[in-house]
């Protein structure tokens, strides 16, 4: 008992002096997540040529073909190995940080590392339709958790530096310092709070600082030939809303489609070689469509005949189910970008006869957005992280429109976010392992929570809400002052909770907060409105 007091002391005594060194910490875990996704970073660039060497000399030489293809089933059998070693590595690895942030899940940071960093380059290396970003902000999280394990932070903390190394990996991934910030706060940790956002921001422009300095100061992609849409044109951004709200709706129920269908495969090596197979039947066939498609965004924007976007579309759509429904390493974030900028120049195709001819190169930019709200329901991210990859903030206006749209769309067909999506079906294959952890004496660990206009909580007293159960509330934040709470604590809107609880059931307090202090009720809605 003495020995649980002392734990809860030492939480207490950390939470109210280590926010003045998160600052410090970040920048740290930013120079050591930032490494990392560079490395990763140019290892694929090198895997990259080396793929694209190798199909060049195929293509001239007919008799390597079936070597190639021997080498991709060598090459997938590896990856089903690290995969049965270290599991936590398939798919983009964004729902397994996420996870990890609400407590139900525990990743083995260096086996995660040093797996996700081989099973991504061989899995996008060899052709994949997969993206760098998922398993960056993986790899950056695991190199933040490593940084607080061998400080011996708390896991309090641990889950801070964890915020850190996601948006650095998001970062140095795509030179985009703010989207860094902004996912890992509205996707991942899901809390706006000084202390996070500090230290997120000191790590995600380290790792931005030390990418441009490998990679240079070039967006990723280059649309310095778009002008501003007049706002004659704005109707047909809404329209592109729709219809990227629509097709981002499709494209997250064809994942979970194409992922139970794999589920009844039951040999992994079969699954895990499908995509390599297909990769390599690509590769001499239908090359454009082979990796992430960085490079056919620009191919878009310099004008491709409406039949040819179409056939890209199609077969890049389902080269992407099929990579990224096997559960191999890596991300969807820039395969849904691409195929994005396809759908937008389909509509440009379309409606230029409407009076939009010219506007090609907006349409490509509104249809990645529309078509990353629709699917990831995280616009505000998705509107910085389309205006830092492109080099300009001059469509900031058309971006929120179109994502707004899209974000709207998707949700009144009742899509759900697709890393929600994922991360359920993770905990649902996952549940037995999970009984395991909600033990008593664990850990004692800090969970925050705003209070949101409208919510049950708000305008109660302390005493008149049922908190979660095996959670003690320590302190109410309201600006700039720390109030002791008491039972006639009135709790207003803007308010952030402190909870103390066993690490073990942090995963069910986090559940009962989010209904309590985050979901609109109508009743208290119209009492405060």
């Amino acid at each position: 008992m003495s020995q649980q007091k002392h734990s809860i002391a030492k939480q207490l005594k950390r939470f109210h002096h280590f926010r003045y060194s998160l600052v410090l910490q970040g920048i740290g875990v930013g120079l050591t997540a930032g490494l990392v996704t560079i490395a990763f970073r140019i290892a694929l660039e090198k895997a990259d040529d080396l793929l694209h060497s190798a199909l060049d000399y195929g293509s001239r030489h007919p008799w390597f073909i079936p070597l190639w293809f021997v080498l991709l089933l060598a090459v997938a059998g590896v990856v089903t190995l690290l995969l049965r070693w270290e599991p936590l590595i398939s798919g983009s690895g964004i729902p397994q940080v996420e996870g990890e942030m609400t407590g139900c899940l525990q990743q083995i940071w260096w086996r995660v590392l040093a797996a996700k960093f081989v099973g991504g380059v061989l899995a996008i290396g060899s052709g994949l339709s997969l993206g760098r970003e998922g398993p960056s902000i993986q790899l950056g999280a695991m190199a933040g958790k490593g940084v607080a394990q061998l400080a011996g932070r708390s896991r309090t903390e641990e889950k801070l530096l964890l915020t850190c190394g996601a948006s650095a990996g998001l970062s140095a991934a795509f030179n985009s310092p703010l989207a860094g910030v902004l996912f890992s706060l509205e996707e991942l940790h899901k809390n706006f709070s000084v202390e996070v956002l500090l230290s997120a921001m000191a790590s995600s422009i380290t790792a931005d600082f030390l990418s441009r300095n490998v990679f240079g100061l070039e967006p990723v992609f280059d649309f310095s030939a778009a002008q501003m849409m007049p706002l004659g044109q704005y109707w047909l951004v809404i329209l592109l809303g729709v219809l990227t709200g629509l097709l981002g709706a499709g494209y997250n129920f064809c994942v979970e489609k194409t992922q139970n269908l794999y589920d009844r495969i039951r040999y992994p090596y079969i699954k895990t070689a499908i995509p390599f197979l297909l990769a390599g039947i690509l590769g001499f066939v239908y090359p454009a469509v082979l990796g992430g498609g960085h490079h056919l965004v620009g191919r878009i924007t310099a004008g491709m005949g409406l039949a040819a976007l179409l056939v890209l579309f199609a077969v890049k759509f389902l080269f992407s189910m099929m990579s990224f429904g096997s559960g191999s390493p890596g991300g969807i974030f820039l395969p849904l970008l691409v195929l994005g900028s396809i759908v937008g120049g389909v509509f440009s195709g379309i409606t230029a006869p409407l009076g939009a001819d010219g506007a090609l190169p907006n349409f490509v930019i509104l249809g990645m957005a529309g078509f990353f709200a629709a699917i990831v329901r995280a616009p505000v991210t998705g509107i910085i992280l389309i205006s830092e990859m492109t080099g300009s903030f001059s469509h900031l206006l058309t971006l929120s429109l179109v994502s707004l749209t899209a974000y709207a769309v998707a949700d009144l067909l009742r899509a759900k976010p697709i890393y929600d999506q994922l991360l359920h079906r993770l905990l649902k294959k996952r549940e037995p392992a999970q009984e395991e952890t909600a033990k008593e004496g664990g850990e004692k660990v800090l969970v925050e929570t705003p209070v949101h206009h409208g919510a049950p909580v708000c305008g109660k007293t302390i005493r008149d809400v049922q908190w979660p159960a095996h959670s003690l509330i320590i302190s109410v934040r309201r600006g700039e002052d720390e109030l002791v709470p008491a039972g006639d604590t009135e709790l207003r809107a803007g308010d952030i909770l402190v909870f103390l609880c066993d690490e073990g059931h942090s995963h069910a307090v986090y559940d009962t907060l989010e209904r309590q202090c985050k979901t609109l009720h109508p009743e208290t809605a119209e009492t405060h409105g």
